[in-house]
């Protein structure tokens, strides 16, 4: 472990460092997979390093647990860390980017990578190391300001329409005569240690003549900002660093190259700058992404993890979103020439597109589930069904034990199952979601199978009954597919029906109906439905003895 030691990475020039950073205070949400999912091709592609550090220093809104479902519910969509915290509780997986099972569990509790501790919580010394340095450079200094006193601040600064903060001539504590401090930490008097904003940035390197500074994003190219005049909280009351200070000194100790984050902490570039500069630290490539946003009625705001379900990840977890389709999708959401590349290389897995910081967007992103609905059906056709049976399982351990049970006993023809239609030029792309998936195909079970559709309006009951009995009168299941269709086509005609719906549209009058209305008798008996794939290929998973007894 370097601890509190800044060394250089053994790394090929122009590799990228990157670390998704979450925080134990609730829900992993789908921000922060996006974000995982940009940080991990940055670094993949160019041959760096992806690390997870978990920034737990607001103790007081930590929930138990956070981190393994922080760890667990990234594993669900293959993010994989090169280096990192791990659960303490139990190991997580190892996945590949369609959500498979690459290798052995981590050893549970064990941290991977030279580069910790990669919990902040655990990196108490190395911060007070680096604040003890700025205190002595005169670049900091302890605030013993109170609640109260901070509050009257705040109120006279209403008053007088100034912006509120702690910086300037309300920096009260900046000048205190050092004996009168050393007495207050002797008798043990709760402080914060403050950042010194008017000597910190007389030495900011990349400020322009007091107009401001100049920064180069790697999304938004070069920004204008404004100067940062805060005295921020580096040390709180209880000893723990805030992000500001904490994020500065692990990323420059960590060794990162690239900082891809939301654009609501653009506000912060200034005070984050300022810190590096004031510690001598070279900062990393800050990236602000645009925000993703939901259409809330005839307008766009937004997404919530509070209001909208779809935010949190667990919400894609239980329907059972394959982790691959997720993926597409957010790469369309990353870089609009995706859907571009996509088209033109269908075969190929999402790995050879490389994504690049200057084709990120930086207006809202809209998360559209129609049009993650859409990715997935064109995803899901180019996953083997043996594969997609895998997957099925998975979801089902989780969230339908009683499908779990059915479908494992009978891998064989859930793999069938899933293959119908699949095959040919133009292959079905019906298959979205785990839950819609074990609806679409739970008849091949009978278990879950059930009457679910009516007869069409035309066909009674007896009607029904009369032309599944002509048909199981003359049923060989060794039939080929165009014997049994000639059969079908035989018993419409036996029974008054056009063996071809081109004769009765021309003559309707002379006919009950067409071959077709005689094939949707035969399809409801089979899976309970007006409407399922092909009847001979379902025939021919059910077997003659079950395809038998529901025809029967």
């Amino acid at each position: 472990m370097t601890g509190g030691v800044h060394k250089e990475r053994a790394l090929p020039e122009g590799a990228a460092v990157t670390r998704l950073g979450p925080s134990p205070t609730g829900f992993i949400h789908l921000g922060n997979l996006f974000m995982a999912v940009v940080n991990r091709r940055l670094a993949r592609q160019s041959g760096g390093v992806f690390f997870l550090r978990i920034e737990d220093t607001d103790q007081k809104r930590e929930v138990a647990g956070a981190v393994e479902g922080i760890i667990e519910a990234l594993g669900y969509f293959g993010i994989v860390f090169d280096e990192g915290a791990a659960g303490q509780g139990s190991g997580f997986r190892i996945q590949d980017s369609a959500g498979r099972e690459k290798g052995k569990e981590n050893e549970t509790g064990q941290e991977k990578g030279d580069y910790g501790p990669y919990r902040q919580s655990e990196r108490g010394e190395i911060y007070l190391e680096q604040v003890e340095r700025l205190l002595d450079e005169g670049k900091a200094y302890r605030c013993f300001l109170t609640e109260d006193e901070i509050a009257a601040i705040r109120e006279k600064q209403e008053a007088a329409k100034e912006l509120p903060g702690i910086y300037g001539d309300y920096a009260v504590w900046r000048e205190a005569d050092a004996g009168l401090v050393a007495e207050k930490v002797s008798a043990g008097e709760p402080y914060v240690v403050r950042l010194d904003a008017g000597r910190a940035g007389k030495g900011f390197r990349i400020q322009d003549s007091g107009n401001g500074i100049t920064v180069v994003d790697g999304i938004r190219g070069e920004l204008r900002l404004p100067v940062n005049i805060m005295d921020v909280v580096l040390i709180k009351r209880d000893g723990l660093p805030t992000y500001h200070f904490a994020h500065v000194v692990d990323d420059y100790l960590m060794g990162t190259t690239h900082v891809v984050r939301g654009e609501e902490w653009l506000s912060s570039l200034p005070v984050h700058l300022m810190l590096f500069d004031a510690l001598g630290f070279e900062p990393p490539t800050y990236c602000h992404t645009a925000l993703l946003m939901k259409e809330d009625g005839e307008s766009r705001r937004k997404l919530s993890k509070r209001l909208d379900p779809e935010a949190a990840l667990s919400y894609y977890i239980t329907d059972g979103y394959h982790p691959l389709a997720v993926e597409e999708y957010l790469l369309t959401l990353i870089n609009s020439n995706f859907e571009e590349w996509r088209l033109a290389n269908p075969e190929l897995p999402n790995s050879e597109f490389a994504i690049t910081t200057e084709k990120m967007g930086t207006a809202g992103m809209l998360l559209d589930i129609d049009k993650l609905q859409d990715v997935s059906r064109e995803t899901l056709a180019r996953v083997p069904a043996a594969e997609l049976a895998g997957f099925m399982l998975d979801w089902a351990k989780r969230e339908r034990a009683d499908a779990f049970e059915v479908m494992g006993q009978n891998m064989d023809v859930l793999t069938a199952a899933l293959d119908v239609g699949r095959g040919g030029e133009k292959p079905r792309k019906d298959l979205v979601y785990a839950v819609q998936i074990f609806d679409f195909i739970s008849y091949f079970f009978d278990e879950f199978f059930h009457m679910e559709d009516a007869l069409p309006d035309s066909i009674t009951e007896a009607e029904a009954r009369t032309l599944l009995d002509g048909y199981l009168a003359d049923y060989n299941h060794g039939d080929d597919r165009e014997l049994w269709f000639e059969k079908i086509r035989g018993l419409a005609e036996a029974n008054g029906y056009a063996a071809k719906p081109k004769d009765y549209k021309s003559n309707p009058d002379l006919y009950k109906g067409h071959v077709g209305d005689v094939s949707a008798v035969i399809r409801r008996a089979l899976t309970g439905r007006i409407n399922a794939p092909d009847i001979f290929e379902i025939q021919q998973i059910l077997g003659e003895e079950r395809t038998r007894a529901r025809l029967g």
